[in-house]
């Protein structure tokens, strides 16, 4: 059964809740994007030969829920799960993702190890499923990227259009670059 957006926001938002408190939105957009994101490329296209991105073995969100409750989870994340991804596709660089041991942020030792824990838990929910969600016309990861914008900037305190552009003013300013295309093809 294909996910609902309103439960996906719903498990994003409650990403949010996890890391609230330790660091402030602009920070923890981070974590819960990048989860976000190897939890959607981990569902669609881990063990497809010919995907877009490169799961090495090892390193999916099926890898980093078993190092649910490990002492040395942030290290391994960073370690086992991130640095073979990066390494295995081009596209990708170790600036794009947050030092997942991070204990300024994270916090130390047992408070790290619970708060990283539970936030996979909340990604590691079998309603989360990417794999068979998707309709042709759906941008399932887009909605949920534009969704937790919108709630960062409110969060913050910034204006939402220092995170995001809203999709109808793409729609307008995508139109408005197509004018005249025509005569100069």
């Amino acid at each position: 059964m294909a996910i609902r957006k309103s439960e996906l926001y719903s498990k994003l938002w409650a990403s949010c809740d996890e890391l609230r408190g330790g660091m402030d939105a602009s920070q923890y957009k981070d974590y819960v994007l990048v989860l976000l994101f190897i939890k959607y490329i981990s569902d669609k296209y881990a063990g497809q030969p010919y995907a877009p991105l490169t799961i090495p073995v090892g390193s999916s969100f099926v890898d980093m829920v078993a190092l649910k409750g490990k002492a040395e989870i942030g290290d391994r994340i960073n370690k086992e799960i991130i640095a073979p991804l990066v390494a295995a596709n081009q596209q990708l660089s170790q600036s794009d993702f947050p030092d997942f041991n991070d204990q300024a942020k994270l916090g130390s030792g047992k408070e790290l190890v619970e708060r990283l824990t539970n936030l996979i838990a909340i990604f590691e929910d079998p309603k989360l499923n990417f794999s068979r969600n998707r309709a042709d016309d759906d941008d399932i990861l887009g909605d949920a990227y534009e969704y937790l914008m919108r709630h960062f900037a409110s969060e913050s305190g910034k204006s939402k259009g220092q995170f995001y552009t809203p999709a109808e003013v793409s729609r307008i300013k995508a139109q408005v670059l197509e004018i005249g295309k025509e005569a100069t093809s």
